[in-house]
């Protein structure tokens, strides 16, 4: 048959990554077997199947991980600030009732800051949902009713 070798005595050979699976079987349309081909597979990973795709499948999830982990730091400060900005609003928020007085701008501020980062680190993650649960029951202790304007 020519160049690739397709057709010469003795089986099919590989081609750029592309090997036979099998012996062609007889009794096929037009004499043709239907010998398997699998691309990227030789020998010994021909054999391992799902060990290699499962192998291939954790390698990938593990750059995800590392991907997501390579930002870590960063996503703790935010967190760590975002936290202690609330912490601010809460103490400013006590001063204001030891006062007498409030401000209407202190619980909106307050408000925006329940939704953010969390953090990576899980003990600041815990650090941080219970300064924000603390900052919602403030909020509804003072009949704030969710909204926050954008303007």
């Amino acid at each position: 048959m020519g160049r690739n070798g397709a057709g010469q005595e003795g089986g099919m050979r590989g081609i750029g990554g592309v090997t036979a699976g099998g012996a062609a079987r007889p009794g096929r349309a037009g004499g043709r077997g239907a010998s398997g081909f699998a691309v990227g597979r030789r020998g010994s990973e021909a054999a391992a199947g799902p060990e290699a795709a499962g192998a291939a499948l954790s390698v990938g999830l593990g750059l995800l991980a590392l991907q997501e982990e390579g930002d870590a730091p960063a996503r703790d400060r935010s967190a760590h600030r975002r936290a202690e900005s609330i912490l601010q609003e809460l103490q400013a928020l006590q001063r204001d009732l030891l006062r007498g007085d409030g401000d209407p701008g202190r619980l909106e501020r307050l408000a925006a800051l329940q939704s953010g980062e969390e953090g990576a680190d899980p003990i600041l993650r815990q650090a941080v949902q219970a300064i924000v649960l603390r900052a919602r029951v403030e909020l509804a202790r003072r009949g704030w009713n969710g909204s926050v304007s954008t303007a």
